[in-house]
This record gives C-alpha cells, structure tokens and sequence, in this order.
C-alpha cells in the first residue's frame, strides 16, 4: 500500500471506571498499544477511576483488593520482574505521546476533587461535547 493509500488513523475512546491498579493497567497498556500503532487515543476517567488520575492517589492503587495479600503480593512481585512501568509513569508517557487524558467534571466534584489535584496532562472533561465529539465519533469504544 503506497503512503496516498494509507488508511486514516482510527479513533479509540477509552474509558476507566475503576481504582484497582490491574484495571487501571489494563486501561492505560491498552491505551499505549492503540497509541502507538497509530490510533488517536482518549481516555476518560469517570466513576472510582477519578483517583487513577489524582496527584496522590495514582501512586497508591491497590491491586486485587478481594484477593489474599499473598496473591496480591505476588501479581505486585511479577509485574516488577517484568520491569513494568507504574500508573503514574505510563498517564506522562501516554500524555507525552499524544494521548488525550480526561477527567469526568461530575466525578471531580463528587471526589471533592478539582482540576489542580490531577496528574500531569489531564484535564477535565467538557460535559456538553465530550459525549457527541469524542465518543459517539470513536471507531472503537472500549471500557475498563
């Protein structure tokens, strides 16, 4: 396929409603992966997801936390041998590389949460064009 032919980038909406640091994981490699194999990528954080993108609690998710701490230890002890990254590192990485990083507004209040305590690169979301420019437009719409 010649460069003119090339197909258009596909548009992925992501959306994390979670805290827990496997659905998290999961969310943002999935984010890196589409990313990076040329998709226009952007991830909303809505629900218990709000605290994946806050200042301090991004660096405090919890892996399997209805599993025993052995369990819990030992997925946390693999993905450090794998020399994964963190949740913090991957929201800069993805950022950096283009990533759209929103938060939901509704969710920022209900937290008592305001745009100043998120993670670098994310901003609130806006309720009146989010839905109908983002979404309802994605190619792929996938959530975590």
């Amino acid at each position: 396929m010649s460069p003119e032919q090339k197909k258009p980038a596909k548009s992925v909406s992501i959306m994390c409603f979670h805290d827990e640091l496997c659905q998290v994981f999961n969310a943002l490699m999935t984010a890196q992966s589409l990313l990076r194999a040329g998709s226009k990528v952007t991830i909303f954080f809505g629900s218990r997801g709000i605290n994946a993108v806050h200042q301090k609690k991004v660096d405090e998710l919890v892996c399997l936390p209805d599993q025993p701490e052995e369990e819990r230890e030992a997925v946390l002890k693999k993905m450090d041998e794998m020399d994964l990254p963190d949740a913090r590192l991957m929201l800069e990485t993805l950022h950096f590389e283009g990533a759209t990083l929103l938060a939901c507004p509704l969710n920022l209040s209900v937290f008592g949460m305001s745009e100043s305590d998120l993670v670098l690169g994310v901003k609130a979301a806006d309720p009146a064009t989010y839905y109908k420019d983002v979404m309802m437009a994605a190619d792929m719409n996938l959530s975590f």
